[in-house]
């Protein structure tokens, strides 16, 4: 068995890549599903779409690689972290679509619980009380889906988020697990004593029997038994995307961080053995656990990031395809004073404010569909300073290099002004694929594919590193108007 499996589950997309023993790409392959909007800030993903998509890749990927599910070691799951699905027990049939993480519906609940609740919460979760997070949604299905209440309250329902559905569904029902990782991030669980906690299912009214068994990062968890092509194959390693890209990265030493550049983008610092708490609105959450040994982790979280291009492509029409942003944006010389906050879905860190909203300033009767497109682009690097400035402030130190990976990085213009704006190198992955490499790291940890995380440390290449090439005065003032038009967007009600 020469190769590692790794199921990558996203918010637009599900993907399994093949690796060999170098951590090297054999194969991938990847399938779009159907984003579902039934009201303005609600979205919805069908969970039997998420689960067919991802095995068809899954054999897709084996198959491409020309080898057969004998020739695997074992599979590594990552996953879209915070999205909620709540599922029959007895026929594994989901009761209403999965909501996910960028849904708005809960915004209310989540102001009423924050006000009463919000010093606690941080205390035992290490999140900001935010609808992002799984516990309002699980809260909404509960009082909004017919009999799902009293059905949950008599055993007959169990929630996930995604990686428990696909170990669920990939097992016939014998696994109904999650890893710590991805309980950190339903807003129930403690991670300080690293179990759910029973005054937060109290804050959220949440029944405790819903709740997945919570395991380790890396262990043999069971084996596959559907389908028939990826039967029995052993699940070896779960991560939520954001902590897989931390370990994919190699960063294994207190102090190192990563930025991922996905739908949304996830800047995360490994802090060790302890959780920190941020000063500056962070989340502290947790990085993995393998063995007994648990590592934690900050986290800054902009919700909109990639996505901002698809909205170019979907909603505007402005190009056919999301690569092809980068050819208009580099056809202006600059954004012609066009700043874009695209805060569809409120803004993260660290302002955390739900009720914000996609802003576009600067406008004239010269500016064309070139400047709002390199004024996407430059959002992307705008909010990712946002988060950069927060987490020197809580570590008290500069970063001197930032390592990068995620689809957009493919993008250059995008990179060259992350440099600029930051002041220090971006270095770019040699595997962009950093967040399935980390959930196949894991899982070989598990299944003594590798041997320890030195051994994986030696894996990791750069493959192009982006000086800055601005002056640190122009940056500073691209910066101060980029937070003028933060500021409308924040205040957008009043205005």
């Amino acid at each position: 068995m020469s190769y590692i499996l790794a199921f990558d589950q996203g918010t637009t997309s599900s993907r399994s890549i093949v690796f060999d023993r170098a951590g090297e790409i054999v194969s991938l392959a990847q399938s779009e599903f159907r984003q579902i909007y039934p009201r303005s800030g609600w979205v919805e993903h069908d969970p039997i779409e998420l689960f067919d998509s991802q095995v068809g890749t899954a054999v897709d990927a084996i198959q491409k690689a020309g080898l057969v599910a004998s020739d695997i070691a074992a599979v590594g799951i990552t996953n879209q972290r915070e999205t909620a699905i709540i599922w029959d027990r007895g026929t594994g049939e989901p009761i209403h679509n999965a909501i996910v993480w960028q849904d708005r519906r809960t915004s209310e609940f989540c102001d009423r619980v924050r006000t009463e609740h919000s010093d606690l919460i941080r205390a035992k979760t290490g999140l900001e009380v935010d609808a992002y997070f799984s516990a309002s949604k699980l809260g909404w299905l509960l009082d909004n889906v017919p009999d799902a209440r009293s059905k949950a309250q008599n055993g007959e329902l169990v929630f996930g988020t995604v990686d428990t559905w696909l170990a669920w569904k990939l097992t016939n029902g014998k696994l109904h697990i999650t890893d710590v990782s991805n309980a950190a991030r339903t807003m129930l669980f403690n991670i300080n004593t690293l179990e759910w906690d029973s005054e937060l299912l109290n804050i959220f009214d949440i029944p405790y029997m819903l709740l997945p068994r919570v395991c380790s990062s890396s262990e043999v968890y069971g084996e596959i038994e559907a389908p028939n092509e990826l039967r029995g194959l052993k699940i070896g390693g779960i991560a939520g995307d954001q902590q897989a890209a931390l370990f994919g990265q190699g960063c294994f030493e207190a102090g190192s961080a990563k930025s991922t550049y996905g739908t949304g983008c996830f800047m995360l610092q490994n802090v060790g053995a302890s959780p920190v708490a941020s000063k500056h609105r962070l989340l502290s959450t947790i990085g993995w656990q393998i063995g007994n040994k648990t590592e934690y982790a900050l986290e800054g979280s902009v919700f909109i990031g990639g996505a901002v291009i698809q909205w170019l492509r979907d909603s505007l029409g402005i190009i056919e395809k999301s690569a092809d942003v980068e050819k208009l944006a580099s056809s202006v010389h600059d954004n012609g004073g066009v700043y874009f906050v695209p805060a569809f879905a409120g803004l993260g860190t660290p302002h955390w404010d739900q009720d914000a909203r996609g802003t576009i300033v600067g406008l004239t009767r010269g500016t064309g569909k070139a400047h709002v497109a390199r004024a996407a682009l430059e959002s992307i690097a705008f909010q990712t300073g946002d988060l950069l400035a927060a987490m020197n402030a809580d570590s008290h130190s500069t970063l001197k290099e930032l390592r990068v990976d995620g689809g957009a990085t493919q993008n250059e213009l995008l990179l060259q002004f992350q440099a600029d704006i930051l002041q220090i190198p971006v270095i770019r992955s040699k595997i962009a694929e950093t967040t399935a490499l980390g959930a196949a790291y894991l899982a070989g940890l598990a299944s003594g594919f590798w041997s320890s995380k030195s051994d994986l440390a030696e894996h990791w290449q750069a493959d192009k590193t982006f000086e800055p090439e601005m002056s640190a005065s122009q940056a500073n003032q691209l910066i101060e108007r980029w937070y003028e038009a933060v500021q409308r967007s924040l205040h957008w009600e009043t205005r």
